[in-house]
């Protein structure tokens, strides 16, 4: 996982056939796995806590990705709320012999920030201060 300089977080996983459906590509399950994860990691840095989530909308999923290609998830927070962030997840696929990419899938889920009792806390101004110098 790394952090580029416009706030995005991205995570690259390369396909395995365990991974896969009957036809040699993604499965969905798997694939909603990989952006639910990208997702927590980028709320959990705005955050600078436990987050858990509480909604995934709209997953779109546009071009199979198949065994043997690079997925390319990038998350990125386009809402904050009193205790939860929309989250945007894309995922890209690049072909390992041409270096050719699509995007392949992209999703939002909805994250809120938790406590110890796991029950929703504030984000706090500071919270959201420390994360924009990063």
């Amino acid at each position: 996982m790394s952090q580029t300089p416009d706030g995005q977080t991205v995570m690259i996983e390369m396909i395995f056939p365990e991974q896969a459906n009957h036809y040699g590509t993604l499965f969905g399950g798997n694939a909603l796995s990989l952006m639910a994860r990208a997702a927590f990691v980028a709320a959990t840095r705005r955050a600078r806590g436990a987050v858990v989530m509480a909604r995934s909308e709209q997953v779109d999923f546009t071009t199979p990705v198949r065994v043997g290609e690079l997925l390319e998830l990038r998350s990125e927070i386009i809402r904050i709320g009193r205790s939860s962030m929309r989250v945007a997840v894309v995922g890209i696929a690049e072909e390992m012999d041409t270096g050719n990419r699509r995007e392949a899938l992209k999703g939002q889920f909805v994250m809120v920030a938790v406590d110890a009792s796991g029950r929703p806390r504030a984000l706090t101004e500071k919270t959201a201060k420390k994360e924009e110098t990063v």
